[in-house]
């Protein structure tokens, strides 16, 4: 068992599924792998269970009933990660947008004296390392870091990443039953409620390429979840006060 577990969570994702698992397998660092599966009805989960004969104890399966969002599904591995003895958990897509190659970049950081959450970052120090998004995507996304950045205060560029290492404690301070969203507001919220408990967060540059197989699972309404979600989030709960 490796003292580190990737989270991937996936909803019709045949074309990236096993491409993805033997890229993390084939690190030299040893990862374990949990697939979250929201019931893909393309067959997702029968290939990840056919690569577990494969990768026995490395490779994990759970599938939920239905189809209930990215931060549903982190949750549900958040919260199998804890069952076991993993001292690190990384957040990470199955589409290929975040590097495979980065993984132990971001486990090295996490493990690092005074680190407890490493963030793979498109915007550090307002760079903006992003590949085969069209201009008005790249904009939104950085624009709306740097509006959440204004609006909470939180010392992030890349405030709506989704390639995160957490450290074991975070996730055990952080009620995870109260985490409110499931979109972009759910990556914002994680790393608020982190900072606010008073963990040390890090960011290190990535770059981000967008994914060439499968489609996106992004839409309006999880747009305007994370543009007014964190203006809820904000005043919910009080500056310079640790929260839940």
């Amino acid at each position: 068992m490796s003292d580190t577990l990737v989270i991937i969570p996936t909803y019709n994702e045949k074309e990236n599924i096993e491409a993805i698992i033997r890229a993390v397998f084939f690190q030299k660092k040893a990862f374990d792998i949990l697939i979250v599966d929201d019931s893909s009805p393309d067959g997702t989960s029968e290939i990840v269970k056919k690569l577990m004969l494969e990768f026995p104890k490395r490779l994990h399966l759970a599938i939920r009933a239905k189809k209930e969002g990215l931060g549903a599904a982190y949750i549900h591995g958040f919260q199998w990660a804890l069952k076991k003895e993993y001292a690190f958990i990384i957040e990470m897509d199955a589409d290929f947008s975040h590097n495979p190659n980065d993984l132990e970049r971001l486990y090295n950081a996490c493990t690092k004296k005074e680190v407890d959450l490493v963030i793979g970052s498109r915007y550090l120090n307002h760079e903006i390392n992003v590949i085969n998004w069209d201009i008005t995507r790249i904009l939104l996304s950085y624009f709306a870091s740097k509006y959440v950045r204004f609006i909470t205060r939180i010392p992030i560029y890349d405030t709506t990443a989704g390639f995160v290492c957490y450290s074991r404690k975070v996730l055990e301070t952080i009620n995870l039953k109260k985490i409110q969203f499931v979109g972009y507001a759910f990556q914002i919220e994680m790393k608020y409620k982190a900072w606010k408990h008073g963990f040390h967060l890090k960011e290190i540059s990535v770059i981000f390429t967008d994914r060439i197989k499968g489609k996106s699972k992004m839409n309006s309404s999880i747009i305007s979840e994370a543009i007014f979600g964190v203006i809820k989030l904000r005043f919910k709960g009080l500056p310079n006060k640790k929260i839940t």
